[in-house]
């Protein structure tokens, strides 16, 4: 196996998905010490890197990708309308516990798994834009290369984003403002999409 190839590769995942971390870490702070719903977090992310791959792959054999380029900064539109969800729910939330003494009882179950696969395509633009010169000029072999590294180093983010939500003083401060910190983390990503995609610039 060539040592390049996987160097590449390894440079290529940390420069695309460098916002994912902060994500991943945001969405693993909403549910510290509950593994289940950790591991929704783990294959929203795992399914929305797949979804990233296969757009990806099919538009380096195909020779265009299957979403056109002008369509990509509108998916922005889809964490954009995850944060005002989340938004929502937290104050819905919000309104419960001032009324209810039992806050224990309706504690957020954290985010779903088409939730995190939703943000992580929507956050994706730049993973396509990337990978897909790549692997158009790749052999087949090459490719298979590319995306067990790929596929590996999505669990390894992972792992540092879990284990940077439950450190101490990042723990503490989920816990205190995690229910400001993602809708506006997510709607902040939407905006950031659609602004450098020149989609207000139209």
């Amino acid at each position: 196996m060539n040592l390049a190839t996987i160097g590449q590769a390894i440079a290529a995942f940390v420069v695309t998905n460098i916002d994912d971390l902060l994500m991943l870490a945001v969405f693993f702070g909403q549910v510290p010490g509950h593994r289940h719903a950790a591991m929704r977090v783990i294959a929203g992310q795992y399914l929305g890197f797949t979804a990233i791959l296969v757009v990806s792959i099919s538009g380096a054999f195909l020779g265009a990708t299957l979403l056109p380029a002008a369509a990509l900064p509108y998916l922005g539109l889809v964490p954009i309308a995850l944060g005002l969800r989340a938004a929502w729910t937290s104050w819905c939330q919000y309104r419960r516990t001032e009324s209810s003494a039992d806050d224990d009882a309706s504690g957020p179950s954290g985010p779903r798994v088409w939730h995190v696969a939703g943000v992580t395509f929507a956050n994706g633009g730049d993973n396509i834009g990337v990978y897909v010169p790549m692997f158009a000029v790749a052999a087949i072999g090459t490719v298979a290369v590319y995306v067990a590294v790929f596929l590996i180093a999505v669990g390894l983010w992972c792992a540092a984003a879990r284990y940077f939500a439950l450190h101490p003083l990042i723990a503490k401060a989920f816990s205190r403002w995690g229910h400001i910190i993602l809708p506006v983390a997510l709607l902040t990503i939407g905006t950031t999409i659609l602004i450098e995609g020149g989609v207000f610039a139209r």
